[in-house]
C-alpha cells in the first residue's frame, strides 16, 4: 500500500497509545477512521484530535473480547464508510503473573482479548478487505511474541499466538492470490499506559521476583523508551513496504537477534538475572 489517502482504516484499542498515535498519523494522510475501545471518553478525544486533519471519523464503544460486538463493529463500519482497507488490531492487556499463581480467570481475560480480539478482528474484516481491493491486516504482538521472559507467561502465550496467527495469515492469503496482505508487529517497550492498568498477582509476582506490584510497574515503564508516536511511523512505514514484520525500539531488534543467534541459551540467561535482581 503505497498511499493512505483516502484510504478507510480501523483501528482497535485507539483511545490511547499506539492506536491513538496510529490513528492521528492516518488522518494526516488523509485516511478515514473507525476507531474503537473501550475507554469512550478517551475515544472521543482520539476522534476530535484525528478528525481536525478533515477526514471522517466515526467511533464505537468495543470490548474486544466480544466476538459478536466485533463483527457489529465490522458491518458498522462498512455501512459508515464503505469497505475498510485496512485493519489494525492493536486492542491489549498485560498480565503479572507465574504460570502457577495466575488464576484461570485472568488467564481466559488476557486470551479474550490480545488473541481472541485479534482473531475476531481480522475474519470480521477480511471480506471487506477483500472487497476493497487493496487490504491490509496489521496484528500488533509483541517483542514478548519472540522471547519469553518469567512472570509473563499468559501474556507471551497471547502474543506468540498472534505471531503464528499473522505469519499463518500472511501465507494462506498469498497462496490465493488475495488482494489483502498481512504484517505482525513486535513492539519493544512503548511508552503506554499499559504497565499501569496491567493486572498482577501479587503474591506470584512477590515469590518469582521480589518485588510487589507497583516496584515491578514502574521497573516495566523504566524500560519504555519509544514514543507511540514513533511507533506508528515504524508500522506504517512496514505497511507500505508490505513488510511480513516490524520490529519497534533499539529493544526489539537487540531481543529478536539474540533469540535468533541463541534461541537457547538466551532463556538461562534471562532466568540467571531474575536470580540476580532478588538479591
Amino acid at each position: 500500500m503505497k498511499t493512505f489517502q483516502n484510504k478507510v482504516a480501523a483501528i482497535t484499542g485507539a483511545a490511547s497509545g499506539i492506536g491513538r498515535a496510529l490513528a492521528i498519523e492516518l488522518a494526516s494522510r488523509g485516511c478515514h477512521l473507525s476507531l474503537s475501545d473501550v475507554n469512550t471518553d478517551a475515544l472521543a478525544e482520539t476522534a476530535q484530535a484525528a478528525g481536525a486533519h478533515g477526514v471522517k471519523v466515526t467511533t464505537a464503544a468495543l470490548d474486544v473480547a466480544d466476538r459478536d460486538a466485533i463483527y457489529a463493529w465490522a458491518d458498522r463500519t462498512d455501512a459508515d464508510h464503505g469497505p475498510a482497507n485496512l485493519v489494525f488490531n492493536n486492542a491489549g492487556v498485560a498480565l503479572g503473573a507465574s504460570i502457577e499463581g495466575a488464576s484461570d480467570e485472568d488467564l481466559h481475560w488476557i486470551m479474550d482479548i490480545n488473541y481472541w480480539g485479534v482473531v475476531h478482528g481480522t475474519r470480521a474484516f477480511l471480506p471487506q478487505l477483500r472487497a476493497s481491493g487493496e487490504g491490509h491486516v496489521i496484528n500488533i504482538s509483541s517483542v514478548f511474541g519472540i522471547a519469553a521472559v518469567p512472570s509473563q507467561g499468559a501474556y507471551n502465550a497471547t502474543k506468540f499466538a498472534v505471531r503464528g496467527f499473522t505469519e499463518c495469515l500472511r501465507q494462506e492469503l498469498e497462496i490465493a492470490g488475495a488482494p489483502v496482505s498481512a504484517t505482525c508487529v513486535h513492539p519493544g517497550g512503548i511508552k503506554t499506559n499499559i504497565a499501569r492498568a496491567a493486572r498482577f498477582d501479587t503474591q506470584s509476582m512477590q515469590a518469582l521476583t521480589g518485588r510487589g506490584s507497583d516496584d515491578a510497574k514502574a521497573r516495566f515503564e523504566k524500560l519504555f523508551r519509544t514514543t507511540a508516536e514513533s511507533a506508528a511511523r515504524t508500522i506504517l512505514r512496514g505497511v507500505e513496504r508490505n513488510a511480513r514484520r516490524v520490529l519497534i525500539g533499539a529493544d526489539a531488534h537487540a531481543i529478536d537477534l539474540t533469540v535468533r543467534l541463541m534461541p537457547t541459551a538466551y532463556q538461562r540467561i534471562v532466568s540467571g538475572f531474575t536470580k540476580l535482581s532478588m538479591r
